[in-house]
């Protein structure tokens, strides 16, 4: 995991890679970079740290694959401070990056700050908003994240023993708060009487926080809980696997052998398929800028999917109420996609 502290970098900034972390001195370093290959250079500047199995490790293994496939140029850079977002922008813009994908929304005013004064590079933010007006280089893309969220409430209510379900986000964002509300819903879609807590860590990056409320969940009788929390899953993971009969809804498959016999399913958003699925746009000639791309269930990028070592490993009798709930979970996830199943978008908690 690359970490690093930065007050003013004057467009000094890492640049990290597969194999490790280089330092670049400002446009200068960059320029040495570029003028090395004839390749075009595609930068994701991730706001999350890579190294717990989540989507920063899933994007940098898609863009590492499309590199070799399409022979570009690739960097992976961590921009841990807000302070200096432009600022490694800037810097790319000023070396004359091709593509620029960033993540995540609490970068996207310094998207939208900067992508205008560099219109020949390519622009893409994974996890934002629509922007008016359209910046005609910048592409956004968001995740209907909440509708597997809902398939899981749906699953929690046939699978819990204690009719008691959980949810641990990262922050409480109106996104966050959306696919919790959907979960709720879901549960209640099964059984109005179930109970159903929120609560947040406060961080995407933060396990002990995740551990301390999962095992707090847990001991208070829950016994799913929905993840939507990042780096903090490793601790909400770990608080599962101390006592059989505690399961984890997840995110990432990269999970499953965190928690063989704990982590039971995912709502898997794939955003190292986002990303591919992106940039090999972006590569295109004929990419069109000024959009927004929306991603649901059955896009490929979410799905709400059972783990395969749960179903070897869990407690015999919740892999015999996975087993016979599973039909009905697929049911509703064609009732989402022809718009039979309405699953409301809430962002207040």
């Amino acid at each position: 995991m690359n970490s690093f502290k930065t007050s003013k970098i004057d467009r000094r900034l890492f640049i990290t890679t597969a194999t490790g972390a280089t330092l670049f001195a400002g446009v200068g370093g960059l320029n040495q970079l570029l003028a090395s290959t004839e390749q075009e250079l595609v930068a994701l500047v991730h706001t999350q740290a890579a190294g717990d199995s989540g989507p920063i490790d899933s994007m940098i293994a898609q863009l590492n694959q499309l590199s070799d496939e399409k022979e570009f140029e690739k960097k992976a850079i961590y921009a841990q401070d807000a302070a200096t977002f432009e600022t490694v922008f800037r810097t790319l813009g000023d070396a004359g990056t091709s593509i620029i994908v960033s993540t995540f929304p609490v970068i996207s005013e310094s998207v939208k700050a900067v992508a205008p004064e560099y219109p020949n590079t390519k622009w893409i933010q994974l996890f934002g908003d629509p922007v008016d007006p359209p910046i005609q280089n910048l592409v956004t893309v968001s995740y209907d994240y909440y509708l597997g969220c809902y398939l899981s409430g749906v699953f929690a209510a046939k699978v819990s023993k204690t009719d008691k379900i959980g949810f641990i986000g990262g922050i409480s964002i109106p996104p966050i708060n959306a696919d919790f509300n959907a979960l709720k819903a879901g549960v209640h879609s099964v059984n109005p009487d179930a109970e159903v807590k929120a609560a947040f860590a406060g961080s995407f990056q933060d396990p002990a926080k995740g551990y301390e409320i999962a095992t707090q969940m847990y001991l208070d009788g829950i016994d799913y809980i929905q993840t939507d929390a990042g780096g903090t899953d490793g601790g909400i993971i770990q608080a599962a696997n101390e006592t059989p009969g505690r399961m984890v809804s997840a995110l990432s498959p990269a999970q499953y052998p965190l928690g063989p016999a704990s982590v039971i399913s995912i709502v898997n958003l794939d955003f190292g398929q986002s990303l591919y699925n992106e940039v090999s746009s972006a590569l295109n000639p004929g990419w069109s800028g000024g959009a927004h791309v929306s991603t649901g269930i059955g896009t490929g990028v979410i799905e709400f999917e059972r783990s395969p070592l749960f179903m070897e490993q869990g407690p015999t009798e919740i892999v015999q109420a996975s087993e016979q709930a599973w039909s009905d979970i697929m049911t509703a996830r064609e009732d989402i996609i022809d718009g039979t199943i309405n699953v409301p978008f809430i962002t207040s908690i």
